[in-house]
């Protein structure tokens, strides 16, 4: 598969621009009864995204692709199939390859829907 099936990309779930931290990518988020959100994101061109911490912890698995994070002045690759645990708190940013797929579980409220 190159793209996430159409039921999980329905118009009413879209992710707005404004909480997008990095050009180019696509996403749509689904809440917890928790507060917690799952997002699903493409990577439409290769990027960088805005460093930014959150005060809830995040997981995330790339489906596609590499997408390659950026802590502590680090990099740290993460290829289709790997995951990779950010605690809150934890200031970071990334680099994904053009055509990356990516699912992020948030303990938290992440992203915010787009205006239909």
């Amino acid at each position: 598969m190159d793209d996430f099936p159409e039921f999980m990309k329905r118009p009413a779930n879209r992710i707005a621009t404004s909480s997008q931290a990095t050009p180019g990518v696509e996403g749509y988020v689904f809440d917890g009864v928790d507060g917690s959100q799952m997002a699903f994101w493409t990577c439409r061109e290769t990027a960088r995204s805005t460093p930014h911490v959150h005060d809830f912890d995040e997981y995330m698995i790339v489906v596609q692709g590499c997408y390659t994070l950026l802590i502590d002045d680090k990099r740290i690759p993460v290829r289709a199939g790997e995951e990779y645990f950010i605690p809150k708190g934890l200031p970071h940013g990334g680099e994904p390859e053009a055509g990356t797929r990516t699912i992020h579980a948030f303990g938290g409220r992440r992203a915010a829907r787009a205006k239909e």
